[in-house]
């Protein structure tokens, strides 16, 4: 039989979980809002997130990347949401989704000697990573990548905007070899209202969609086009530069259209 400080200890277990996850989530928050209020010159936090809208787990990934966003004065924040086409044959083709975002992720695979690839999949400054919808992770990450110091610099200037072509162009400080320029179109919001597959009946919302990425080399300097998708949305441009032996992400700027 048991006792009776057994039984109340039964009986309050769940409550005490309960005030363990409440004071966890006040702390998630209370660091969320220091990251994005956070702006230090000489660091940064690249933020990749390799998601699908046919994938059951990746919606509280996105929300969270979404909690980043909103509000977000930290200029030293970039978040990019790389849709993978490996979950398009489960019944439902993610309109975002590309077959090079895919490579991309194996790329980190490669560089991160990791035997798979899965969604949510969260990379930090090309050397961290972990599940994207583990919030306390993906917090301790960032902040561990806004304590490192970056002596290269990247500066963007938009050349010509005529309705849906734009031109811009970039200056790098760096002279490695080693690394390449790339850039990438970001949509910043937008939905889906998926009707089949594992989040069938869902309406989701994402937001820092990369649309197109290039890779520019190693040139320090050199201008780029890309053609908008669609009008009637805001974009942003994201370049960084990227170590191609390790992964690990050199410098980083953005420009909103």
């Amino acid at each position: 039989m048991k006792s009776i400080k057994e039984i109340l200890y039964v009986l309050s277990l769940p409550l005490i979980i309960a005030l363990i996850m409440a004071s966890k989530g006040i702390n998630d928050d209370k660091n969320l809002q220091k990251i994005k209020s956070s702006n230090s010159d000489k660091s940064f936090a690249v933020v990749e997130l390799f998601t699908s809208e046919g994938c059951w787990s990746c919606p509280p990934a996105d929300e969270l990347i979404a909690k980043l966003e909103k509000d977000n004065l930290n200029k030293k924040l970039y978040i990019m949401a790389f849709h993978v086409d490996y979950w398009d044959h489960q019944g439902w083709k993610d309109r975002f989704s590309k077959s090079s975002f895919t490579e991309r992720q194996k790329q980190y695979a490669t560089w991160m000697n990791l035997s798979t690839l899965y969604t949510p999949q969260m990379v930090i400054n090309g050397k961290q990573e972990m599940v994207g919808s583990e919030t306390g992770k993906v917090i301790s990450g960032i902040q561990s990548a806004m304590l490192e110091q970056h002596t290269e610099t990247l500066a963007l200037k938009v050349l010509k905007a005529e309705g849906k072509n734009i031109q811009v162009a970039y200056v790098s400080s760096s002279s490695s070899k080693n690394s390449d320029i790339l850039v990438a179109l970001v949509q910043k919001h937008a939905s889906s209202q998926v009707s089949a597959g594992e989040n069938a009946g869902k309406a989701l919302s994402h937001v820092q969609v990369v649309r197109e990425l290039k890779s520019m080399g190693t040139k320090a300097q050199d201008s780029f086009s890309f053609k908008l998708p669609e009008t009637g949305h805001a974009w942003e441009i994201i370049a960084f530069e990227q170590d191609k032996k390790s992964g690990e992400i050199l410098a980083a700027t953005s420009i909103n259209l």
